[in-house]
């Protein structure tokens, strides 16, 4: 964790100096000028609490107060425009000198005299600092490497802990200490060279028309813009920025720091299961949290269902999201437990919690779990409440329960499924069920992909390959850079990045390179009919359950079988998009 806080401060120092930021850096030197000494010091204060508030809990705000992102985003523009006025009109700067006089006044903070009109000016100059800052700290979107990204993975689901608010609050730290330098410096140097300190008052308009002339540019998104335009012109500016956490060291920390989050099969695998473990027990890891999804619930004939409810059963629970092919693939073994030991006391409660917007539909749920065959009861976990009870971080996730409704295994992605059986013989013998029959034997899978999951947006996208890169939400003209290595993507032609998924603005072509046999893609198809034409090494590939003759056609929000090959190996996928559809994430097998 250490290393983790150090990098972490580190590439807050050198944030900067990153492209992303440079179309916000007037916003940052306007506190060298005006406001009094204590201006630099509510800018950063401003902009730490902001910034470390709105990475942590932004996808929680938006929830609880049901608005959207870019109306916090344009409420932070017109404060900025507002403070560029304040600078550039002597009359409004006056009125809001006496507005933050009174507020001094009834707090009973200032005293009359030469002393508490000094007061009063500090004072003005720090609340007005604060509000720039917390608009800084709200459009601040610097170009963030593996370890912000690891933070902001865990505040999308909800799961914050301990941990990302340090590596949070260390690297907002590092980002204060420059922003405070470059505004003190050059209040030095504005104080010591006396040719500029007989002008300040014209340097401060000129800032004030740079700070609304940045709102009005970030309003519109112009500040996207010029970044992809110096990102075009520098193609390599800013690289050696986020590659600096990019380190076996640090990829090192961060995987221990994941594997933490939650306990790992390696502290079960210790004990052997051969029907009965060694030591004559089961692991026992707590009481079962209580089913707390809000719902609805599918396939309970109406009915939802509490632990106590369940007692005297064993339980699996399986937290699962449709889309995801790795919980697809667990499916049949647990059809196969489900029917084979329902009858001796053995219930499966799929918790299924989205990834993905549309999985949120309980229409599209209730059409996957037909599609299927999952015949056990699923509730709906849009919320993440079930899933934040049991501290759970993957899809999928099994969690074998007693008949005492306590937790006694687990297990994460796919596999063990030879195990995972022995476990439910074994509980049901201690439940006092007589267990006889034993489910068909199905073969372990044999996993030939080499290529990770990748995901798409620039939430959690980590090896996209385009130029320009760093934009967020803006539709631009992107090009790859030669050809991608394994798991790295780009797209070619006018797309829009989005935070967990791209859209070609009418048409454009996505690349990826893959070391797998099969390829899946999460799609959500826009209102019109969409196409995507599908070619592998530069050829036509072989029809799949989705693909026919090299043409992919997306009727629904869901997974699709995208290619097929006889043998995994090394290989460059290339989809001609056409049609205003989300593409989301890669999964292979």
């Amino acid at each position: 964790m250490i290393v983790i806080l150090v990098f972490a401060f580190i590439s807050g120092v050198v944030t900067i100096l990153s492209p992303c930021i440079l179309p916000v850096l007037p916003i940052l030197l306007s506190g060298t000028v005006g406001g009094g000494k204590a201006r630099p010091a509510g800018v950063v204060a401003g902009f730490a609490v902001t910034f470390t508030v709105f990475t942590l809990a932004l996808s929680a705000l938006i929830r609880a107060l049901g608005i959207s992102s870019d109306l916090l985003r344009l409420f932070a523009v017109a404060v900025l425009v507002l403070f560029g006025l304040v600078m550039l009109v002597p009359r409004l700067q006056l009125l809001f000198e006496r507005f933050a006089s009174r507020l001094a006044r009834r707090s009973g903070t200032v005293n009359r005299g030469a002393a508490g009109k000094n007061a009063q000016g500090q004072l003005a100059g720090f609340g007005g600092g604060v509000a720039v800052g917390f608009s800084l700290g709200v459009v601040w979107t610097p170009c963030v490497g593996p370890i912000m990204a690891s933070v902001i993975s865990l505040a999308v689901t909800q799961q914050v802990d301990g941990g990302a608010v340090l590596i949070t609050l260390a690297y907002t730290l590092g980002t204060s200490i420059p922003m405070l330098g470059v505004m003190t410096g050059g209040r030095a140097l504005l104080t010591r060279n006396p040719r500029l300190a007989g002008r300040t008052a014209g340097i401060q308009r000129i800032f004030g028309v740079l700070m609304i002339v940045v709102g009005i540019a970030i309003g519109f998104g112009w500040d996207r813009q010029f970044q992809s335009a110096v990102l075009a012109a520098f193609p390599n500016y800013g690289a050696g920025l986020t590659a600096l956490e990019d380190s076996s060291r640090v990829r090192s920390a961060l995987d221990a720091r994941n594997a933490s989050l939650t306990p790992s099969d390696g502290s079960i695998q210790q004990v052997s299961f051969d029907g009965i473990p060694k030591n004559g027990r089961l692991g026992d890891y707590g009481a079962a949290p209580q089913l707390v999804a809000n719902g609805p619930w599918l396939n309970s004939g109406g009915q939802s269902f509490s632990m106590e409810e369940l007692r005297g059963k064993v339980v699996l629970v399986d937290f699962w999201t449709y889309s995801c092919v790795n919980c697809v693939r667990t499916l049949p073994y647990l059809s196969q437990w489900y029917e084979t030991y329902r009858d001796q006391g053995f219930v499966i409660i799929g918790v299924h919690t989205p990834e993905f917007d549309f999985e949120k539909s309980p229409g599209n749920v209730a059409k996957a779990v037909r599609q299927l065959g999952v015949t056990w009861p699923v509730v709906m976990d849009n919320d993440y409440s079930q899933w934040r009870a049991y501290n759970n971080r993957y899809w999928p996730a099994h969690y074998f329960i007693d008949a005492e409704g306590r937790v006694r295994y687990y297990s994460f992605g796919e596999g063990h499924y030879d195990t995972s059986e022995k476990v439910i013989r074994a509980l049901l013998k201690e439940a006092g069920r007589t267990v006889t029959e034993k489910a068909a034997s199905m073969p372990e899978p044999e996993y030939t992909s080499r290529t990770p999951e990748t995901y798409l947006g620039y939430s959690r996208a980590d090896a996209f390959v385009s130029v320009p890169a760093g934009l967020h939400g803006e539709t631009a003209n992107y090009t790859v850079r030669g050809k991608p290595g394994n798991g790295e993507w780009g797209v070619q032609g006018r797309w829009t990045v989005y935070p967990d998924y791209v859209v070609p603005e009418t048409a454009g072509m996505l690349t990826l390179g893959f070391d797998a046999r099969n390829v899946f893609l999460v799609i959500a198809p826009g209102e019109d009919a969409g196409r995507i034409h599908v070619r592998v090494d530069g050829a036509t590939p072989a029809d799949t359950s989705d693909v026919h003759d090299g043409l992919l056609i997306p009727n629904e929000s869901r997974l699709y079988r995208v290619v097929e090959l006889k043998k995994e190996g090394r290989h460059t996928l290339q989809l001609d998009v056409h049609g205003n559809m989300k593409l989301f994430a890669f999964t292979f097998g």
